[in-house]
């Protein structure tokens, strides 16, 4: 097996000059950079993961923590972060948490005296679990989060929910619907309720009446999409219209509107939120907003490993499928 000596001598450099390109270090020429690399691979060398981090103080592992019942947003993230972590030179551990009691925090001591993680990061609900980010400051671990609202020592990454529920609403508005039922995320995810500030925004400019009956909360799950949809479409005077905040429960709602035989959208439109893969596998095709998922993952690497120190800015985007129509009786805008 080839040493990093045997590279140094291929490369005709110094051991410490191998070391540093092996571990990205800063200030290294590009020119010696390539040799170096170039030497790497014709000799098919692989670094000892202990002596880097004996040499560097580093783990070379980043944690990603998660309690997020969604499991294609969960995906796309890990999916972002584990590319960028294969390409700063690190490695990604993912450990889901529970959102309450001693036992989440107890977990992360474990994770931090077996691995020493050299940064974590969070997504919602757990961006804004204060217990949580109070450990990791104790800790003295570097932390970054997705979507968190609440104030941290660590580096946040904002996202334009509100923004994207306003979109929502401009859109239904737009194709002549006034009476829209909301399936609400569940109580904890305050990035997401502001996807429900943001409709609410759009109901007000267009100067329609806030109907709180018509706001009904799930839990990010099918399941509860069902449930939701059950409540709005079996009342007497039931929506023409269902913004459900998450994909999932927008596949409820499609299935309770398919059992009820309504049309899908001459009677009812649905509109969901994060572009899943399932979206494009509902009848009819599910009219989403869509999030840079990999992107973000891939973001929130750099502003613990890279070269990054200024919050990057996302886009979220309309999808416009089939799920979604003009109201009945009338026309398309």
């Amino acid at each position: 097996m080839p040493s990093i000596r045997d590279v140094a001598a291929l490369a005709r450099v110094s051991i410490k000059t191998v070391s540093r390109v092996v571990n990205k270090a800063p200030n290294v020429s590009e020119e010696l950079r390539q040799r170096v690399t170039a030497a790497i691979d014709q000799l098919d060398y692989r670094p000892n993961q202990s002596a880097r981090r004996l040499a560097g103080g580093r783990s070379f592992m980043i944690a990603f923590l998660y309690n997020n019942p969604a499991p294609s947003y969960n995906s796309g993230i890990q999916s972002g972060a584990a590319n960028r972590c294969r390409d700063l030179g690190y490695h990604l551990v993912v450990e889901p948490m529970p959102l309450a009691g001693e036992e989440r925090l107890a977990i992360l001591d474990r994770l931090v005296a077996a691995l020493r993680p050299d940064g974590v990061f969070l997504v919602p609900p757990l961006s804004d679990d204060a217990h949580l980010l109070q450990r990791l400051s104790d800790l003295k671990l570097p932390c970054a989060r997705i979507a968190g609202s609440v104030m941290g020592e660590s580096f946040n990454i904002p996202t334009p929910d509100r923004a994207a529920g306003r979109m929502i609403a401009d859109h239904l508005i737009g194709l002549g619907h006034r009476r829209i039922g909301v399936i609400t995320p569940p109580a904890g995810h305050r990035a997401a309720m502001q996807r429900i500030e943001g409709f609410r925004d759009g109901l007000a400019a267009a100067n329609l009446p806030l109907d709180q009956t018509l706001f009904v909360e799930g839990s990010f799950d099918f399941s509860s999409g069902i449930a939701a949809a059950e409540t709005l479409l079996t009342r007497s005077e039931r929506p023409t219209a269902i913004f459900a905040t998450n994909d999932d429960m927008a596949l409820g709602a499609l299935t309770v509107a398919h059992r009820l035989t309504l049309r899908v959208p001459e009677e009812l439109s649905v509109v969901g939120f994060d572009d899943t893969p399932a979206g494009l596998t509902a009848w009819p095709p599910l009219t989403t907003v869509s999030q840079p998922l990999e992107a973000m993952g891939s973001a929130v690497i750099d502003t613990l490993v890279g070269d990054s120190d200024a919050a990057p800015q996302f886009t979220f985007k309309l999808v416009q499928r089939g799920s979604s129509g003009p109201a009945p009786d009338q026309p398309a805008n």
